[in-house]
């Protein structure tokens, strides 16, 4: 396989994470099989520059120096509030020549001020998508994903998003084994897919601040597959079940009918991902008892059933 060169682009207040994590990710690719990426990276003039933490960190080369880059990573910060017209100037004439564009987090808004992603869907940090679709109609912002893909151009959410997109995209040049090795390098999750929503069940509902219902929510995450009615829960919170309903709710802004629903589909959605196991054992495994009741919850919330879920989304055999 020919080497890919792979250009991360700098600029002053850029955030560092959205630079190292995914640099990290194809660092680790080119130590593991040499001669499969070349990395570097610019700034406009190739001077250093001061990241939103207050980092420098000292470019390669100039954006002007040639160089052909396969894939183009445009991270985000604080400097793409205001977005650098040369900055968007170089982007606009370059970009469109790498094989692969990829932003991560608000690096969005660059592609966006440069005009390469009209008539694409796109995503960016859940905070600034309002600001996406407002400032750029012509983009399809979808909040919900941690990476979206249209075609050769690649955006992700918030911060450690870039590295589950990076490790996707070493996974589609390597294959499974080699991502998976960088991924237990760094110690993170071998690949989040693209469509999983920015925040998790757990993310998503605020964590209660009574240990008893803290203690419930540990509860259901770690135990899907029983039973989680209203009733068996407050018993476990040794709390009417009017009463921790309403606590529930009131602490976590969600219902624990809502938040054992998200649960379950969570589970469900990452056994369908990861694991070869059947529709029937998942549903089961997920608290769903049916594979009819999982397919019915698929549906309503995701617009797919499981088996069709599971085409779309688990990750390709390693080339």
């Amino acid at each position: 396989m020919a080497q890919r060169t792979v250009l991360f682009v700098l600029f002053d207040a850029v955030q560092s994470l959205d630079v190292t994590g995914p640099l990290e990710v194809f660092m680790g690719a080119e130590q593991h099989a040499p001669g499969t990426y070349r990395i570097r990276t610019a700034s406009l003039d190739g001077a250093p520059v001061r990241t939103s933490s207050g980092l420098t960190l000292v470019p390669d080369q100039a954006l002007d120096d040639p160089l052909d880059a396969h894939t183009l990573v445009v991270p985000g910060g604080h400097g793409t509030r205001t977005p650098d017209p040369a900055l968007v100037r170089w982007l606009r004439e370059h970009a469109p020549r790498a094989e692969r564009l990829v932003s991560v987090c608000t690096g969005a808004i660059l592609l966006a001020a440069a005009g390469l992603l009209d008539g694409r869907r796109a995503t960016t940090h859940w905070a600034y998508c309002d600001k996406l679709a407002r400032d750029h109609p012509d983009v399809e912002v979808d909040p919900d994903p941690i990476y979206v893909r249209d075609g050769h151009v690649a955006t992700s959410a918030g911060v450690t998003s870039g590295i589950d997109l990076a490790l996707a995209l070493v996974e589609e040049d390597l294959g499974r084994e080699v991502a998976l090795g960088i991924a237990r390098h760094l110690v993170v999750f071998l690949r989040r897919p693209g469509n999983q929503a920015q925040f998790s069940a757990q993310l998503a509902a605020q964590t209660a601040q009574r240990e008893p219902l803290r203690d419930v929510q540990r509860w259901i995450t770690e135990h899907p597959d029983t039973d989680l009615t209203v009733e068996s829960l407050a018993t476990r919170a040794s709390l009417s079940p009017r009463h921790f309903a309403r606590a529930f709710q009131t602490e976590t802004g969600m219902t624990p009918g809502r938040y054992v629903d998200r649960v379950r589909l969570e589970h469900a959605r990452r056994l369908l991902e990861d694991t070869a196991d059947g529709i029937e054992e998942i549903s089961r495994a997920s608290g769903y008892g049916t594979p009819e009741a999982m397919r019915r919850a698929f549906v309503k919330a995701l617009g797919a059933a499981p088996a069709e879920y599971r085409r779309r989304f688990r990750p390709a055999p390693a080339r």
